[in-house]
């Protein structure tokens, strides 16, 4: 079925034709939606002139990364239940955003997360702060993207040798680069949409050809599942596969969840997205479009996922280069021939090419607006360019950053990268978002205390723990220093980052009640948030 270097029978001039397609129509696009990117607010939040669909849309495109559609596919081929929980984590996260952070935050703040936290703390030392924990949570989530693009090359194209990984890695990292530079927040919202629009049809498509193959009937595919693995099919329909070994996975399955349903609200570049609309209620809308859209596609990915284990076998999918990651192009080849691994394969380049332009505009705003404009300027830019002029040179060389980072990763296990990037927000971001929106005694020592003190000890526990070393699926294999026993940090981190907030602020004898009635009111009604976002 597969031989070394890439899926056979596909055809890796057809990806890249296809692809480079795609490339072509969306650098159009960028160029276009460019020429009305003239201020701050233009090149940051798109002039907020998208609407709560367009929005939500763009949000799903965000979110749905590589690790979405390749990863879930193959996790639910091979493990069944416990691949569909990772959906399940990701999907009822966009819950606590719609219900605690998505209103709250368009209302109180103006580009960044740091704008919220600072708008009843001391400036400069909070937003030094936010930009620190955006920029951290932004690197790891890059570096495992662009790391995924490695793996897909070599699963895709063909191409195994480590100069052309290296070639390709480059590539995409010089193309997401054009699009924040030239596009800003415009243009890169309209390739989101674009690469949604493909990704959730191409699902679609995939998940009507794979039900009509069993009459429409999920039974049927269920157990032609559990008929092609054999005497462990069973295990595909029954929790434990993956998570129930021991007790410890049990409780590092626990610990995963938490991080990714608290971790979604405190994503940077997720939180970014609320200010490209002009309302509150827009803001609203678009949080409820992003959870039809990823609730549909989780749908389609189970459908996938036990399609691949009934039509390409969990055997096969095991031995093929990339692993788990080969389920839903596999399945592509075995459905429509080349032509459909050649548009999956395009979507899968497209996916990671607009998460990590998504990423790259939210670091490089996040540096240029908070510790440029109002920390080393203390809020007085010289002219209204300069401060979009640095967020284009942040962007240079957080995209070089990438590039590099994202070749030196590409060997190396990928999937903690992403767990971190969760559990920083988790830890750091979100506590510290519901203290200022909800605690009334909160103040700028709390803050610190959070931010720096959930970054730390996330960290640390992370560095510390199998993902790193000692175990055969560790980033370092040959040694062993992982003290800490689970591979994600989330159940300790995320419960101290809330009590060292709760503690910096009883130790500090700051009291700015004031400004949370002011804050209470805006966040509530959005009272003043026009002109407080004007620019």
């Amino acid at each position: 079925m597969v031989f070394a270097q890439g899926v056979e029978g596909g055809s890796p001039i057809l990806n890249i034709s296809i692809f480079a397609a795609f490339v072509v129509i969306t650098l159009v696009v960028v160029f276009r939606a460019s020429r009305n990117t003239k201020t701050a607010s233009d090149y940051y939040a798109a002039g907020r002139s998208f609407s709560g669909p367009q929005n939500g849309i763009a949000i799903s495109g965000d979110y749905l990364s590589a690790a979405s559609f390749l990863g879930i596919t193959g996790a639910i081929a091979v493990y069944g239940y416990d691949g569909f929980l990772y959906s399940i984590g990701f999907l009822v996260a966009w819950l606590v955003a719609l219900l605690l952070v998505a209103e709250l935050m368009r209302n109180t703040g103006k580009f960044t997360m740091g704008d919220v936290l600072a708008f009843r703390m001391r400036q400069r030392p909070v937003r030094a702060a936010a930009a620190t924990s955006t920029l951290a949570v932004s690197f790891f989530y890059l570096l495992a993207q662009m790391a995924g693009a490695g793996i897909l090359v070599s699963l895709l194209l063909g191409i195994s040798s480590d100069a052309g990984q290296s070639v390709v890695i480059a590539v995409v990292g010089v193309i997401m680069i054009i699009y924040v530079l030239v596009g800003g927040m415009k243009g890169t919202t309209w390739v989101q949409i674009i690469k949604a629009a493909l990704l959730i049809s191409g699902a679609a498509v995939m998940t009507a050809w794979v039900l009509g193959r069993y009459g429409f009937n999920l039974s049927g595919l269920l157990g032609g599942a559990v008929e092609r693995a054999g005497e462990s099919g069973q295990e595909l329909l029954n929790p434990g596969a993956k998570y129930g070994a021991t007790d410890t996975t049990k409780i590092d399955f626990l610990s995963l969840a938490l991080a990714l349903v608290l971790g979604t609200a405190g994503l940077p570049h997720v939180l970014m997205r609320f200010y490209t609309v002009p309302t509150a209620k827009d803001a609203r809308r678009s949080v409820v479009w992003a959870i039809a859209l990823i609730g549909l596609f989780y749908l389609f990915s189970l459908v996938l996922g036990y399609g691949a284990a009934a039509i390409v076998g969990p055997e096969a999918i095991a031995n093929a280069p990339g692993g788990e990651n080969a389920a839903a192009p596999l399945l592509a080849l075995e459905l429509g021939g080349p032509l459909l691994l050649g548009f999956i394969a395009a979507v899968a380049f497209a996916t990671i090419l607009a998460v990590v332009a998504g990423l790259t505009i939210t670091a490089s705003a996040s540096f240029a607006h908070d510790v440029y404009a109002n920390v080393i300027k203390k809020g007085k830019v010289d002219s209204k360019h300069a401060e979009v002029r640095v967020a284009r040179i942040t962007a240079l060389v957080i995209g070089a950053v990438a590039i590099i980072g994202g070749i030196g990763a590409k060997d190396q296990n990928v999937a903690f990268l992403v767990a971190l990037a969760f559990a920083v927000a988790a830890s750091a971001n979100l506590p510290t978002i519901l203290y200022s929106l909800f605690w009334k005694r909160f103040n700028t020592n709390g803050a610190l205390w959070s931010i720096y003190g959930g970054l730390t000890v996330t960290i640390l526990l992370i560095a510390f723990s199998p993902a790193v070393s000692g175990g055969p699926k560790s980033m370092i294999k040959s040694v062993d220093f992982a003290w800490f026993p689970l591979s994600n940090p989330g159940l300790v981190s995320i419960p101290v980052s809330f009590f060292l907030g709760w503690l910096g602020t009883r130790l500090s004898k700051e009291h700015l009640e004031n400004k949370y009635n002011e804050m209470e009111v805006r966040s509530l009604t959005g009272a003043g948030s026009e002109k407080a976002t004007s620019h």
